[in-house]
């Protein structure tokens, strides 16, 4: 038996039918007591972490121009020093002239070869894309040890390793795919049709590269260079591994002036720290007038009706 469906349906009791289930006045303010506690404990837990982070910057900064401290809240007196003598005893200026040296070559090599390299990624569609994607970004998941062991065994058998090419090579390893993870989905953003327009109006392809592609890659070029700049500036594995005694930058510098410690006073150590944590500040700095940490690049691809 069926029934028929343009029949009127009876009305059933008010007390029948399902009522949602209204939150009573205790649930509501235990539920509000919950996040306000929630809010308070993240909040504490970030503010400790900041404390610690800034009272240890600060411990680094005053103990490099103090002249003595110890078993007192402050230093006995205060003095420049030690930055003088820590640029004279670890030989700054040469080390900074090698840092010099080898970031601008990385920064400069990494962008000429990963621009054209993401340019290809980003335009051309063949089979294994993704595979070849993932192999590019194999030294950005890795960390370097695991890599860069094999590569300064190899570098000392060929007689790179301990020269300066050696380093920026090294360093090189990981920069070239960073500037391709950040400008393929750039270049992804660049409307296509821009090359078909100029090719119409009689472009070739260095006119189309010079007054059209280039002014829009410029700001994509300089945030990944940035990012390269700071980014090897830190690098110490990779460094380590393949610098020689004259071929050091900053940063391993730093970490064997730390092993110095009892021959050298650690103030001088400390003004060391300071140079090495302000240089890579000031990078920062201007890095983040060109990209944002919080930002992620991405192409939105409209779906085909």
């Amino acid at each position: 038996m069926t029934t028929d469906p343009r029949a009127p349906q009876a009305d059933w009791p008010a007390s029948v039918s399902p009522q949602p289930a209204q939150p009573t006045q205790h649930a509501r303010q235990r539920a509000s007591v919950v996040a306000r506690i929630w809010r308070t404990l993240v909040w504490a837990v970030m503010v400790f972490f900041l404390l610690n982070v800034v009272l240890l910057i600060a411990t680094v900064a005053v103990n490099s121009i103090a002249t003595r401290w110890f078993g007192t809240a402050l230093p006995q007196g205060f003095t420049l020093h030690w930055y003088a003598q820590a640029w004279s005893d670890f030989q700054l200026a040469s080390v900074l002239w090698v840092t010099v040296q080898v970031v601008g070559a990385v920064v400069l090599l990494s962008v000429l070869l990963g621009v054209p390299a993401a340019y290809a990624l980003a335009r051309v569609q063949f089979p294994g894309k993704r595979l070849v994607m993932l192999i590019f970004l194999l030294p950005l998941m890795v960390p370097p040890v695991t890599y860069g062991i094999p590569m300064a065994t190899v570098m000392y058998k060929v007689g790179l390793a301990g020269t300066l090419w050696g380093v920026i090579l090294a360093n090189l390893v990981p920069a070239l795919p960073f500037v391709i993870l950040v400008m393929t989905p750039f270049i992804e953003q660049i409307d296509p049709n821009l090359e078909a327009a100029a090719r119409i109006f009689g472009a070739n392809t260095f006119r189309y590269f010079r007054y059209v592609l280039l002014p829009l890659l410029v700001p994509g070029m300089l945030a990944a260079g940035l990012l390269v700049l700071v980014r090897t500036i830190g690098m110490f594995e990779l460094t380590f591994f393949t610098a020689g005694p004259a071929t050091q930058t900053l940063v391993v510098a730093l970490y064997y002036a730390v092993f110095s410690t009892g021959v050298r006073a650690p103030q001088s150590i400390d003004a060391m720290a300071m140079i090495y944590m302000a240089i890579t500040l000031i990078w920062v700095l201007i890095a983040l007038q060109f990209v944002s940490p919080t930002q992620i690049v991405s192409r939105v691809k409209e779906e085909r009706r």
